[in-house]
């Protein structure tokens, strides 16, 4: 099993969720947060902005699925431009539902 993270464009984030619902992966973890990545913020005009409201999604799948979410996220998520995002995949040892104790996906 693998996490993957997902650090997306606001504007972005629901026509990934979309895509990834059209593509049969509806389960995930939607949150805004804030952060930076290499260009340190961005300036316009004499305002600096160092830290920019995005939004993270992360899903847990099966170590098969990985590369066909990676492609979906970045085929919805793009848009050319600096701060497009970043995908993480990490590995997942175990997975249990809690209503269940039911272990895996």
């Amino acid at each position: 099993m693998k996490m993957i993270r997902a650090i997306v464009r606001p504007e972005k984030a629901e026509d990934v969720v979309d895509a990834l619902a059209t593509a049969g992966y509806v389960a995930l973890t939607k949150m805004d947060v804030v952060g930076r990545g290499k260009q340190k913020g961005i300036q316009v005009g004499s305002i600096y902005y160092d830290e920019l409201p995005k939004v993270m999604l992360m899903l847990v799948t099966e170590d098969e699925s990985v590369a066909e979410i990676v492609e979906i996220i970045n085929r919805a998520a793009y848009t050319g431009n600096f701060g497009d995002g970043k995908i993480f995949v990490s590995p997942v040892e175990e997975a249990y539902t809690i209503r269940t104790g039911s272990k895996g996906l």
